[in-house]
């Protein structure tokens, strides 16, 4: 909730930089579809598909979704599977997993309507304080606050904080509390966010621009660049994987979905595994299968090597073609498996970097 006018942060007037901030932004703000009405349903799903995702790349995915999923009770109600396919190439898809059990629990607890208090949108799966603000203060204009990334950017530079934010989350959190303006949060919050996106940016801030030029600490030392201060960075782990795309006899390829409980769960992928020091591509695909799938293959050429980074590590997929000799295939390390043909890949969720793999295999068969 906001602070009081008279505690903490001298230096600044709270209510002067209020209202520079929603004059500047009643002239820039940006204008996003999940502003234009106040459907708390709408505003969650574009909440959580902002999370670590950039507002160009989330527009698109939230117009199909709203059309596949228009209310709650509608994603209550699908099957997991259309719900990760509708997130299909989005990435972190905990987020569409979670956002699947909160309208579940939404249906159950609350009537199908949901909720506004804090606690209980705290209490939903997939749900942190920020994202509970964003909805809170967007769909039912509360004096919640928030602290993403662009915020926590703004005021770190405002106060030419010493330290990286992450350090001091107390802090920047009891700041945008006391700067939140509590007649307006919804538009406050708003244009906070849009402050960090489109002036206040990671590399060359446009502080001609900034509507809080005259009280930024940063500005006026002539840091703003080297603010916020970064963590000290650690090698990405890098991890090499061969991949088997299995034709069995009737040129079907065999697919297995990914345990729900682990990254990138109830996806669908080629099977394969962590290529283990002194060990060949063909060896590891070979050993993989045999221990996840229990049964005998041949690997034959290679068809692509995909990079893909993920947040915390990166891996280069080396996928080969490889002939079904024998054995009944058994969901060992992982919850299901399927025969499917090329053209019904489609049909299933399959993470980024697997996608690459069907758009090969599909240029593949063009020249057979």
């Amino acid at each position: 909730m906001a602070c009081s006018e008279t505690t903490g942060w001298p230096g600044l007037d709270i209510v002067e930089l209020r209202q520079l901030l929603l004059s500047w932004y009643q002239k820039h703000h940006r204008d996003l579809p999940w502003r234009n009405q106040r459907n708390p349903y709408y505003i969650w799903v574009s909440e959580v598909m902002l999370q670590q995702t950039q507002v160009a790349t989330v527009i698109p995915y939230f117009h199909r979704w709203l059309e596949r999923f228009p209310t709650i009770d509608d994603l209550a109600q699908a099957e997991l599977q259309p719900v990760l396919k509708a997130w299909e190439g989005l990435g972190y898809y905990a987020r569409a997993r979670n956002l699947h059990k909160a309208a579940k629990l939404i249906i159950k607890n609350y009537n199908g309507f949901f909720p506004n208090s804090l606690a209980e949108v705290l209490s939903l799966p997939g749900i942190g304080r920020t994202t509970a603000g964003g909805i809170l203060s967007a769909a039912f204009n509360q004096p919640v606050s928030i602290l993403d990334g662009n915020v926590k950017r703004v005021l770190s530079r405002l106060i030419a904080l010493s330290v990286p934010p992450s350090q001091a989350l107390p802090q920047l959190w009891a700041l945008s509390d006391h700067i939140l303006d509590p007649d307006n949060p919804r538009d406050f919050n708003q244009a906070l966010m849009d402050l960090g996106a489109t002036v206040c940016t990671r590399a060359n801030p446009k502080c001609d621009q900034c509507p809080w030029q005259g009280y930024c600490q940063a500005y006026n030392k002539g840091i703003q660049s080297r603010l916020p201060m970064r963590e000290e960075s650690t090698p990405i782990p890098h991890k090499r994987i061969g991949v088997a795309v299995i034709y069995n006899h009737q040129e079907e390829i065999l697919i297995d979905r990914r345990p729900t409980d682990k990254l990138l769960g109830g996806l669908w992928e080629f099977p394969g595994g962590k290529i283990e020091a002194d060990e060949t591509v063909s060896d590891c695909i070979k050993r993989e299968i045999l221990e996840e799938l229990a049964i005998e293959i041949e690997v034959g050429e290679h068809i692509i090597t995909v990079d893909h980074a993920y947040t915390h590590f990166r891996v280069s997929l080396f996928v080969h073609a490889c002939r079904y000799l024998g054995g009944e295939p058994q969901p060992i390390g992982c919850e299901e498996i399927r025969w499917v043909k090329l053209d019904e890949l489609d049909q299933f969720p399959f993470p980024k970097a697997n996608i690459k793999i069907i758009e090969a295999l599909k240029e593949r068969h063009k020249k057979t």
